[in-house]
């Protein structure tokens, strides 16, 4: 740790937040035994320094929430704003970038790999999105994939891949190809171990006791973990530990697109 890191001080004591010299759960490299650490709303152990730089790497990869690496709970930006002892600009730049990053998420736009040009796409659909200021600039018409973020090759339209090397949606292939699980309270129902919020579109798991119910750590709504749909819709004709009347759906080949409620 150089003399350049943020550290917590003698004056950090009076802030509500429990300190303690525990190596850092996050960066296995803080193990100083005479550095101070703080534990987190999650329960693991991190240092000013870590937290900042970790937070500032899901920032710059678009994220539009602030996760622990080690078990994906999120952490307030209220939180983090004080564990990782964050400068005026510090805090400037993360709140410009988070509302930045949710404005991205929600309106589905992005940056053209032409020209960089704000793009927003208006079919869902189709992965083959046009640029009109690539196409004025080259004269022809310039279409790029809005999951790789390169030159569109291949037919049109395709909502899974365009024909570019390694262009796919790892949400996608992880949906399709995770393993099953087996919900041991709600009659050893199996269902893929990994669903996407029907809502948001969220990644969740299932801890596997229980109802078969969960609540999505991002847009709140409730859902049934084995039909996928939300909670008072499959108690019309479901139950808590039963399986549905539906059965199990099947693997989502598809991310749904968020709806606000």
């Amino acid at each position: 740790m150089t003399s350049e890191e943020k550290r917590y001080e003698k004056s950090d004591f009076n802030c509500d937040i429990k300190f303690m010299k525990n190596c850092s759960d996050i960066d296995p490299f803080d193990d100083d035994p005479d550095t101070l650490r703080a534990e987190l709303s999650c329960g693991h152990i991190v240092g000013p320094q870590t937290l900042t730089d970790y937070c500032r790497i899901q920032l710059d990869a678009g994220k539009d929430e602030l996760r622990c690496p080690l078990c994906n709970l999120q952490w307030s930006y209220t939180e983090v704003r004080k564990l990782a002892k964050l400068t005026p600009e510090e805090q400037q730049y993360f709140e410009e970038v988070l509302a930045n990053n949710a404005i991205r998420r929600l309106l589905d736009i992005k940056n053209c790999p032409g020209c960089g040009w704000i793009i927003e796409r208006s079919d869902s659909s189709s992965l083959c999105v046009q640029c009109t200021v690539c196409s004025v600039n080259k004269g022809q018409n310039f279409e790029f994939c809005w999951q790789c973020l390169r030159e569109w090759k291949g037919h049109q339209p395709r909502s899974d891949r365009c024909d570019n090397e390694d262009c796919s949606n790892r949400g996608l292939d992880l949906l399709k190809n995770c393993a099953t699980i087996t919900l041991k309270d709600a009659e050893g129902i199996e269902c893929p171990a990994v669903r996407a919020c029907p809502t948001c579109a969220l990644l969740l798991n299932h801890s596997t006791e229980r109802s078969k119910y969960i609540v999505c750590s991002r847009c709140k709504n409730e859902f049934c973990f084995v039909c996928l749909k939300l909670t008072p819709d499959c108690l019309k004709t479901s139950s808590f530990y039963q399986l549905c009347s539906d059965g199990v759906a099947v693997r989502q080949t598809s991310i749904p697109v968020w709806r606000v409620n």
